[in-house]
Order: C-alpha cells, then sequence, then structure tokens
C-alpha cells in the first residue's frame, strides 16, 4: 500500500513540473556543480528577487515531466546534476541572471532552455541574455513613441517664441 502512495507521489511531482514547463515562458537548465552553499543562496536570491522559481530536480522527474510538455529535445541536456529555473512573466530575466552569474562563477553551467514552448541550446540561452529586459524593452519603445509629440512640441514652442519676438 505505501509503494502506491509513493508512485502518486511521484506522478504528482511529475504533473506539477510538467505545468511549470508549459506554463512559464522561459525555462533555463543548468549544472550547479561546484558551487558552495552560499553562491548557490545568492543566485537563488538573484532569480527570487526577479519572480523566477528555481528548482534542483532529478533528471528522471524531469525527463518524464519533459515528455509529458512534448518537449523531447530537452532530454539530450538532461544529465549530471540539473537545476532548472522557471519564469512566467520575463523571457529574458532567467537566461541574463544565470549566464551573468555563470560569468562570475565557473562552477554554474547552461545546459540549454525552454522558450515559449521551443528548446534552445546554450548558446541560443547566451543571445537571449545579452538582450535588453523586458522593462528595457518597454523604455525603449516609450522614447520611440515620445519622440514625435517631443520633437512637435518643441516646434511649437519654437514658433511660439518667434512670434512674440516678431510682435
Amino acid at each position: 500500500m505505501a509503494n502506491a502512495k509513493v508512485i502518486q507521489a511521484k506522478q504528482e511531482s511529475v504533473d506539477a513540473v510538467t505545468a511549470k514547463l508549459r506554463e512559464s515562458v522561459t525555462s533555463v537548465v543548468v549544472d550547479y556543480r561546484g558551487l558552495n552553499v552560499a553562491q548557490v543562496t545568492e543566485l537563488r536570491k538573484q532569480l527570487r528577487e526577479a519572480g523566477i522559481e528555481f528548482q534542483v530536480l532529478k533528471n528522471s522527474l524531469l525527463r518524464r515531466a519533459a515528455a509529458a510538455a512534448e518537449l523531447t529535445e530537452l532530454e539530450n541536456v538532461l544529465t549530471g546534476p540539473t537545476a532548472i529555473a522557471f519564469s512566467v512573466d520575463d523571457v529574458v530575466a532567467p537566461a541574463k541572471i544565470l549566464n551573468d552569474f555563470a560569468k562570475k562563477n565557473d562552477a554554474l553551467e547552461l545546459k540549454g532552455a525552454v522558450v515559449e514552448g521551443r528548446v534552445i541550446g546554450v548558446e541560443e540561452v547566451k543571445a537571449l541574455a545579452e538582450l535588453p529586459s523586458r522593462d528595457g524593452l518597454l523604455s525603449m519603445l516609450l522614447s520611440v513613441l515620445q519622440a514625435p509629440v517631443r520633437n512637435f512640441a518643441l516646434a511649437v514652442k519654437a514658433v511660439a517664441e518667434k512670434e512674440e519676438q516678431g510682435a
């Protein structure tokens, strides 16, 4: 009877990870082997502040969840100690945080990621990390949208000042 409970608990774990893989806009897989407790704590803190969930998972559990989420290509990177960062809001943030942390700590190794339902490799994760954050992109867009209005206001002001000088 206890065996059935264990199997049910494992299946619930697989279902939970499958749901996270499906709901997340980005899930980055890393090898954390060689990081000490202080480094892992610092990494978890940075990820938590960005609203990203970070979990250390067994490869067998992650393989089953990936298969259930129809992400079988992810199985290629599931070797050795594996941790995964799930982000439901920001596509770039987990890649950026983990890539920056890996640059400072050689022990952290990027393995791959799932971005909006598509499995990508290490090089693509690094390219994603180089993109501006969501907030940065929004500020760029706002600046572009404000430019015509700002230019029009400056032109109107210049015309008004010229009128005042001529009168």
